[in-house]
């Protein structure tokens, strides 16, 4: 009798075990009550600092190049003044920021920076224009493009002229 009752013993506890070990297995399975898994930061998506920085590299060259910017005698004179270098490495630290990186951006604020240019809309929609094909170029994805392209677009009032929040 106590052989009997040995063994049910056992196989109850083995089938307890069995059962407790094959819950994680149930539950990756069966995945209601977790919660998702939080999404990755638009930085994360857009493959971090050295990806950033390839693609504003990218970005200023063609603004440099872009006759209706060239137009500006305002913007050629800060060209003139500011390093291309120095000029890719803030925009890289400012994108890194924004889209939630951990690098700081150190520079002065968008207003204070664009203040004296007298950017006009039409240069903006120039700069815009090359913006998107430089995402395009680099197959950023549609979802990303549209997280950048409001970044830029919160900006507008504070760089063109006759835009400013008042």
């Amino acid at each position: 009798m106590f052989t009997k009752y040995f063994f049910s013993g056992i196989l109850l506890l083995l089938a307890v075990f069995m059962l407790w070990s094959a819950t994680p297995l149930i539950a990756q399975e069966n995945p209601q009550g977790q919660q998702p898994a939080p999404e990755k930061s638009l930085y994360e998506r857009l493959g971090g600092v050295y990806a950033i920085a390839t693609v504003v590299g990218a970005f200023i060259e063609k603004l440099l190049v872009n006759d209706i910017l060239n137009a500006n005698p305002r913007i050629k004179e800060a060209r003139d003044r500011v390093p291309k270098a120095g000029l890719k490495y803030r925009v890289t630290e400012l994108v890194c920021q924004v889209t939630g990186g951990p690098e700081k951006y150190t520079g002065r604020s968008m207003k204070d920076a664009h203040a004296h240019l007298y950017i006009t809309e039409k240069e903006w929609q120039a700069m815009a224009a090359d913006f998107k094909k430089i995402l395009d170029e680099f197959k950023v994805p549609a979802k990303e493009q549209g997280e950048l392209i409001a970044i830029v677009e919160s900006t507008r009032p504070d760089i063109v002229i006759g835009t400013a929040k008042k």
